[in-house]
């Protein structure tokens, strides 16, 4: 969620709707400076700012007793069930709802660590019973988890600190008179058994393992630029009129070159679409896995046992490291703040998080830097105009907004802070909503006493008491107000250079030998190195992200001399021009790429239009595009469809399917076949054979048949699925990747020896270019790869 609820928009469209039309003239036309100090005060304490805190009781974000109650119990449920990785993430829920050194807090955390031990998670597991001792885990039961632990060591084979923790589990034991006979009995039984099992490992030690780590993997050729961090040697920064800020080729790239790593400056996870806020009159306490419960807070890497933040129950991250610097740099201010920030939507998150890591100093001399002087001079749009009309030659790049004084265009503050907000582009309806949001924030860092610790004036753990003597009626300080103002140039910055960081997530129950996954946004970020890319419906580079970290590389050849392009989303394989030039224009710009270019010179229709077009309900040959009406395209035939109703048809179908997959999540798996394949038959009366649609079934019916283990069924579906994504996005996209991932598991496990190594190498080609060869999916494909060349051949002969 980019905006924020609904209901704060419309509380502020009636604000601005209610205001003098002569004050709304003023703000129409205010630059960002000005804006702020005429609106910092039309957020009215008994109106919108009641409705905000009305709105922030919805977001459950703080400690609550009965919510770690409820998870827990949830999760001893789920484990009696045998459900364990349901468990661990009800487990880490009750966790983050307890208070920090409480011993129900222990509990959670040991609890944790059985279920980690039954899915072979040895390593967390010992980190989840090393956080229950130092949260006084109840020394009665300390014996069974440390024997827990004893088991999880020799399964690692550190055989010499398995016997430590023994010898300290049986002195535990013997002192302890006031265990139950039968729990003593049964675990000095266990005790005794884990002796066997050290004395039988030390006498027949395991063969020696040969040392490997990841510098012995394939290395990237990279030359880093001198002027751009981040960049390759072979690209520049240019800048012209109509192109503004972008990069070149400077010298001939081969498909597959990286172009581009750069992490980024700042990143807010997305809650999530399953993510909602709740009525109090609603059951808070949901069981439903969102992204904030799936990956790191910080660094955005997949979660298996979170940390929780000591002071909220939405933060959660993969280890004490991560938490304790997000705490550091901006969740020491932002925690109080996480009911607010999550009805104001990701974008003013972002922006509050940006200023907060820049730090108030830097903040602060460039707000002044922008105000001092000639105005326009400090305004980015006016000195791109500038630069066109009179360049300086002398000063090479220096004079590109965002470059420092030697020319170096950094992923830093400044060039966030530089990056474009088209401020008289964004309509005073938004920019007010904006406005007030920010300025909502900044009163409650006042009235939360954080203002000290965020101005840098003086550190602070919990936040100092609210200054009421320098301000009143609500009034914010000189600095509070150089802080709006930033966050309201970061919050329309957005609109046009967010970067979406995109992952692979699994789209089913992730427990069949084939994983589906669908690409899905993961956070917001401020990537000012990668915002230099120019827009393209047919892009020239692949855009992969792990944790916070974004590559590009070449998806083609470029040669020297060529712009580098990037997609921002309309791709022209995914929909007709007038469909990207509509989602296009929130960007502020027409786009005149080659595909469109191409698209409105030929004036027909384009092929992504002709392949998921609708075909005629009586005799299957494609309908003729109008207004309201469809037409057969046969003149035999007279069938005349309503578009309407096509539709209606076509939004009954996906719920078809989607009844299907929630049959399979259920392991109803011959259930699920027969909705699809009557999916199938209907959906051909009216859909054209190369809708992408009629892939996507394909595939679903892949993963059924793969789930039941018929290997050669779940083949044929998916090569199936493979020609209808390969006529929409190419041979060479990295969707054809993707398929062709899940199509070397599917051989690999149907034992298809030699279609699987065709298939892999097929499969890794694709991918190393769009995703590298340090890829997941390039590793699990060398490894399966690997084994099937290692079997022996007369097992091979008789496959």
């Amino acid at each position: 969620m980019a905006l924020p609820v609904e209901e704060w928009q419309l509380c502020a469209a009636r604000r601005w709707a209610a205001l003098e039309p002569a004050l709304r003239e003023r703000l129409e036309v205010a630059s960002l400076h000005d804006t702020v100090h005429l609106g910092c005060g039309l957020l009215r304490p008994e109106v919108e700012a009641a409705v905000l805190r009305r709105l922030c009781r919805r977001a459950h974000t703080g400690k609550e007793p009965a919510a770690a109650c409820f998870y827990r119990e949830e999760g001893n449920r789920l484990f009696g069930r045998r459900h364990y990785g349901a468990a661990v993430r009800l487990y880490s829920q009750a966790a983050s709802h307890e208070v920090p050194g409480s011993p129900d807090l222990a509990i959670c955390f040991a609890n944790r660590s059985a279920a980690l031990f039954h899915l072979g998670c040895f390593e967390v597991c010992l980190e989840d019973i090393a956080r229950a001792e130092s949260h006084g885990y109840p020394d009665r039961l300390l014996p069974k988890v440390l024997l827990r632990k004893v088991e999880c060591l020799l399964c690692l084979g550190r055989l010499q600190d398995a016997g430590g923790t023994l010898s300290v589990v049986e002195n535990k034991i013997a002192v302890d008179g006031n265990m139950a006979s039968s729990t003593h009995q049964t675990l000095l039984k266990k005790l005794n058994q884990l002796k066997d099992q050290i004395h039988g490992r030390e006498s027949c030690p395991e063969p020696a393992r040969e040392a490997y780590d990841d510098t012995q993997r394939k290395s990237e050729v990279w030359e880093e630029n001198a002027s751009i961090s981040g960049a390759s040697s072979s690209l520049s920064l240019n800048f012209d009129r109509e192109r503004g800020r972008h990069l070149v080729a400077s010298q001939d790239i081969l498909p597959g070159q990286r172009l581009l790593k750069e992490e980024a400056f700042v990143s807010v996870l997305c809650p999530g679409e399953n993510f909602h806020l709740q009525d109090s009159s609603e059951t808070a306490w949901d069981t439903q896995v969102t992204n904030a419960n799936l990956y790191c807070h910080c660094c955005l890497r997949q979660l298996l046992a979170s940390v929780p933040c000591r002071g909220c129950s939405y933060a959660k991250y993969c280890s004490q490291n991560c938490a304790d610097l997000a705490w550091e740099q901006y969740h020491r201010t932002e925690c109080s703040l996480g009911a607010l920030l999550l009805t104001l939507g990701v974008f003013c998150h972002v922006a509050l998080r940006t200023v907060l890591l820049a730090g108030f100093a830097e903040v602060s001399r460039l707000v002044e830097w922008s105000h001092d002087g000639d105005k326009d001079l400090q305004n980015p749009e006016t000195r791109c105009r500038i630069l066109v009309e009179a360049p300086d030659t002398r000063t090479g790049s220096r004079g590109i907004p965002g470059c420092d004084d030697d020319g170096q265009y950094q992923s830093s503050y400044q060039a966030v802070f530089n990056l474009l907000p088209h401020t008289e582009k964004h309509s005073p309806e938004h920019k007010f909503l904006c406005l007030l949001s920010v300025v909502a924030i900044c009163k409650q860092l006042q009235e939360a006493g954080l203002e000290a610790a965020v101005l840098n004036q003086r550190s602070s753990e919990k936040g100092s008491k609210p200054n009421t003597c320098e301000q009143t009626l609500g009034e914010l300080s000189p600095g509070l107000k150089t802080l709006a103002e930033a966050m309201l140039r970061h919050v329309l910055q957005l609109q046009c250079n967010a970067q979406a960081i995109t992952v692979m997530q699994e789209s089913g129950s992730g427990d069949g030998a084939v994983v589906n996954k669908k690409p899905v946004r993961l956070a917001t970020a401020f990537f000012p190195v990668l915002s230099l890319l120019n827009h393209s419906c047919c892009p020239n580079t692949s855009v992969s992200f792990s944790g916070t970290a974004a590559t590009v590389r070449a998806s083609q050849s470029i040669p020297s001399g060529q712009e580098i392009f990037h997609c921002y989303g309309p791709h022209q394989c995914r929909m007709r021009v007038a469909k990207r030039q509509q989602l296009l224009s929130q960007y502020f710009f027409e786009c005149r790429c080659q595909a469109c270019l191409d698209e409105l010179k030929a004036d027909v229709e384009s092929v992504v239009s002709t392949r998921n077009s609708f075909c005629c309900p009586s005799c299957q040959a494609p309908m003729q595009v109008g207004e309201d009406t469809l037409c057969c395209s046969e003149e035999a035939c007279a069938t005349s469809v309503s578009r309407e109703s096509l539709a209606r048809r076509l939004g009954a179908l996906q719920q078809q399917i989607n009844a299907a997959l929630e049959l399979l999540r259920g392991r109803k798996a011959d259930q699920a076949i027969k909705m699809l394949l009557k999916c199938q038959l209907d959906a051909r009366n009216f859909l054209s054979p190369e809708h992408l649609l009629m892939g996507e079934m394909e595939d679903h019916l892949a993963q059924v048949y793969a789930t039941l283990g018929k290997w050669q069924e779940a083949a044929r579906h998916l090569e199936k699925s493979i020609k209808i994504v390969e006529m929409h996005h190419g041979p060479s996209s990295v969707e054809i990747g993707h398929e062709l991932f899940k199509l070397a598991q599917v051989l690999f496990n149907g034992f298809a020896v030699s279609e699987a190594l065709s298939t892999i190498q097929r499969a890794e080609e694709i991918l190393a270019v769009h995703c590298g060869p340090q890829s997941a999916q390039i590793q699990e494909l060398q490894e399966m790869k690997s084994c099937l060349s290692d079997l022996p051949r007369s097992i091979l002969q008789r496959i």
